[in-house]
């Protein structure tokens, strides 16, 4: 007897597709916040200027009957930042807006305001990084020796704080006023009955590194006590003077060997360097953030044969990673290298960067003066946790965040064939005080895996 199975009818099923679409994951953005609204006026550059008068020393001694003082010399220091312009776009073809069934271009709109601000989040991190203040868990001397077990505990934070508070780094909310008594009413701007008011600095902790910080009791009862007096978004509590936001932006970095993942070198006669001796690193940037978070030891020494020299990288074979390749003549190169490979256009046009994974690459000559961030051992993954006192940078806007949003038909699109959402921004994160913040490295006891 025939029997009739669902297979002989597939050609008849109508696929379904669910009307609302999946959510993405969540980022906690937490730095941009914190830097101080400042603007460039139109029309002065694009180099924002800030001026601090330093204190004049304190008299060594009282000054003689009728003998006046010989007086002080006032100074300042100075610190600038540049504004430069970010933006990006999407564009969509009729046809695509036609036959997909979910709205494209409102879509677009959705996903390029998330670009807008999480691109201003890991451009705030990335000015943060070049703070010069810098503790290492355990007294550990550099980022390179620390090891597994170097985790986040009370003892850094209350280093930390003691150093911040003894070079005077301004606290959030206190330290504006000059009255060295706290105010006993409760209007008052440091009521002492009300927790939300009192000075305190903040910290930007990874969430993996904030599951060591609840590894210890007293945080843990600290945090508790506090959730009912938190300021900001993605609060998780205050203590010892600190209030900590946790964020999964904030940067990481992984070491590797230098033949991990099938890195590999070869010197050839395709370039333009110079008889010699060189040394390379390359580092992997991760292609949502472009963190570059895989960091990878130098290379052994590359001797090269010139006037026509040159050396060939291949790339690590990792997906969801882009590389860079940095050269020079001793251990710690600080140019990246030219190379075909790169981009074609915009400013990094023919620099070693955003190569793609398990490509032979051919780096021609040095490039544009830059440093590779500093490996971690072999197999560390190292995280900063950043403590910022009042005043601690700034966020310089010389133009706002602007979308386009283009639709209809012109000359250099006639048959209205194309829809572009768009977005631009001209501004620069100045850090205006370097002792105002600092940032402490740890490993972490905890991963961003299952299992």
């Amino acid at each position: 007897m025939p029997t009739n199975v669902a297979s002989q009818f597939s050609a008849d099923i109508e696929a379904y597709i669910a009307d609302e679409t999946l959510p993405l994951a969540r980022k906690q953005l937490v730095a941009y916040q914190f830097g101080d609204p400042l603007s460039l006026p139109k029309g002065r550059g694009t180099t924002y200027t800030a001026t601090r008068f330093n204190r004049i020393p304190l008299p060594f001694a009282p000054i003689s009957e009728g003998v006046p003082p010989i007086g002080q010399t006032m100074t300042i220091s100075q610190v600038s930042a540049t504004a430069q312009q970010w933006g990006d776009k999407v564009t969509i073809t009729d046809v695509a807006e036609l036959t997909i069934k979910h709205p494209l271009f409102k879509k677009a709109m959705e996903l390029t305001a998330l670009q807008v601000s999480e691109t201003l989040e890991r451009n705030t991190f990335n000015s943060l990084l070049a703070g010069t203040q810098v503790n290492y868990v355990n007294t550990r001397g550099a980022r390179a020796s620390l090891v597994a077990g170097d985790v986040l505990n009370p003892h850094e934070i209350n280093r930390a704080y003691g150093a911040l508070f003894t070079n005077g780094a301004p606290r959030y909310s206190g330290d504006e006023v000059t009255d060295a008594k706290l105010d006993a009413d409760a209007g008052g701007a440091q009521a002492s009955s009300d927790p939300r008011k009192m000075p305190h600095y903040v910290s930007l902790i990874h969430p993996l590194v904030a599951q060591d910080m609840r590894e210890n009791s007293t945080v843990v009862t600290a945090w508790s006590y506090s959730d009912i007096n938190r300021l900001y978004n993605y609060e998780l509590g205050e203590w010892g003077g600190i209030r900590f936001c946790a964020s999964n932006m904030v940067p990481t970095f992984t070491g590797f060997t230098n033949s991990a993942n099938s890195l590999a070198f070869a010197v050839g006669t395709a370039g333009s360097l110079a008889t010699g001796t060189y040394y390379v690193i390359v580092t992997g940037s991760d292609t949502q953030n472009q963190y570059e978070s895989q960091i990878y030891a130098v290379s052994g020494a590359q001797s090269v044969t010139g006037p026509n020299g040159s050396i060939t990288v291949t790339t690590p074979n990792v997906t969801g990673y882009t590389y860079n390749v940095y050269i020079g003549t001793t251990t710690s190169p600080t140019t990246l290298g030219l190379s075909t490979s790169g981009p074609t256009s915009g400013p990094m046009q023919g620099q070693a960067v955003q190569l793609a994974a398990a490509t032979s690459v051919v780096i021609t000559a040095a490039g544009l003066s830059q440093t590779p961030p500093a490996p971690p051992a072999s197999g560390i993954t190292v995280y900063p946790t950043f403590i910022l006192g009042r005043g601690a940078y700034g966020q310089v806007m010389l133009d706002d965040v602007k979308f386009t949003y283009l639709k209809e038909a012109d000359k250099s699109d006639p048959m209205n064939q194309l829809r572009i959402v768009g977005w631009k921004t001209f501004y620069g994160t100045i850090l205006q005080n370097p002792t105002f913040f600092m940032r402490i490295e740890s490993t972490s006891a905890f991963a961003a895996t299952y299992g």
